[in-house]
């Protein structure tokens, strides 16, 4: 095992104190303000089309975004990538508070993803500087993959309390001040950790592309994400319209697929030492077979209900996490040289696995049943399992 990085001397709670807020706000600003969307044309006298411009606009920038700053990233450090970023974002989020038309709201709000795309990825690969080989990384990234999922689920929730009782520019201000906190937490006690003895000459960051554990793992990871956002896109469908939920009951409901993934993340760290990359990448894969059959069972013997969606989405949640624990490590293994670069590319690979095939499952199969989710589950986990029987002696050749 690698010697620990001499300049990050935290514990894991205190790592995650510092790290996790980047990666919470630049998820929950995604689609925070989704409750104030129809008021916005006529707040600002624009078209229902600009707003709508400006949902898609983030989740695009905080992707490609990642491409930019993953590089550069390796060029100048994560520490000024991170500050940079968080400052943007925290310069943005108070102009949107204060923004009287849609142009300035709309570019505001590119800044605002920019900053965010900059601030995750120096903290992921940060995360890579530090915690590559050592077992703590697998708890960070299981519970980064975590909050990246559930996280834009209770956005929604929180934006519609904030605008009810303080109105629409206090959504942005929060956000503004909550990265002002995590911003001058970083600028005090955040390192630089880019590891000097690979700041010389770098291949080239399309050298990750040839990679094939780094397909076979990010295609695991996409997998994960992209179960649950095909549950997040029929859920509401499932629950209420079919199943006959409140609001509060479905709220409650989808919680619990959360609480199911916080609960696994404690048991991530043994099964890695015990089992190693591939074979938890194998029995993350298989758990989310299991729990695709199980969606599939329950569609076809009776009505929506907890048994026969919730439950068998807890169990896709257990392999969300396995899979989450070990995806990062696995794609990114032989890249440190170029890790911001590859960071990127893991992230923009896995968007495009999920924002494609999970979009394609909900259009093309009924939105109202488990069927696009149980396909989704089921076709994209066989598909790691057969990438991974395929080549396994290259992918053992990178595992722990």
């Amino acid at each position: 095992m690698p010697a620990k990085n001499p300049v990050w001397g935290y514990t894991l709670p205190s790592a995650l104190l510092l790290m996790a807020p980047f990666d919470i706000l630049a998820s929950l600003a995604m689609d925070i303000y989704l409750p104030i969307v129809p008021i916005m044309p006529v707040t600002l006298a624009t078209s229902a089309s600009v707003i709508q411009l400006t949902l898609s606009l983030y989740m695009v920038m905080l992707g490609v975004g990642q491409i930019v700053f993953g590089p550069l990233s390796d060029r100048i450090g994560r520490r000024p990538v991170l500050i940079g970023g968080a400052a943007v974002f925290v310069l943005a989020s108070l102009g949107l508070a204060a923004s009287s038309n849609a142009t300035a709201f709309v570019a505001l709000r590119f800044l605002q993803a920019a900053g965010a795309s900059a601030a995750l990825v120096a903290t992921f690969a940060t995360v890579r500087d530090v915690y590559a080989e050592r077992p703590e990384g697998a708890v960070i990234y299981s519970l980064f993959s975590a909050m990246l999922a559930f996280v834009p689920a209770l956005g929604p929730i929180a934006g519609a309390l904030i605008a009810d009782h303080f109105g629409w520019r206090a959504i942005f201000v929060t956000l503004g001040l909550l990265m002002a906190a995590a911003f001058v937490h970083a600028a005090w006690r955040w390192p630089e950790t880019r590891r000097a003895a690979v700041e010389g000459a770098r291949r080239p960051a399309t050298s990750v592309l040839g990679s094939y554990a780094f397909w076979t793992y990010t295609t695991g990871f996409g997998t994960a994400m992209g179960s649950f956002f095909v549950f997040f896109s029929t859920a509401p469908r499932v629950l209420i319209d079919r199943a006959g939920y409140s609001p509060l009951a479905f709220s409650l409901a989808f919680a619990t697929a959360a609480l199911a993934m916080m609960a696994a993340t404690r048991f991530v760290p043994g099964r890695v030492e015990r089992w190693g990359r591939l074979g938890c990448l194998k029995l993350a894969m298989v758990t989310i077979l299991a729990g695709a059959g199980l969606l599939a069972a329950g569609e076809i013997m009776e009505a929506p209900s907890w048994w026969s969606f919730l439950a068998p989405m807890w169990v896709i949640a257990v392999g969300i996490v396995l899979a989450g624990g070990v995806a990062a490590n696995g794609a990114l293994e032989g890249f440190d040289d170029i890790a911001g670069a590859a960071v990127a590319l893991y992230f923009c690979v896995q968007s495009l696995l999920v924002s494609i095939g999970g979009t394609l499952a909900v259009l093309i199969l009924p939105g109202d049943t488990a069927w696009p989710l149980a396909a989704y589950a089921a076709g994209m986990a066989g598909l790691v399992l057969l990438l991974a029987g395929a080549k396994r002696e290259r992918l053992l050749e990178a595992d722990v």
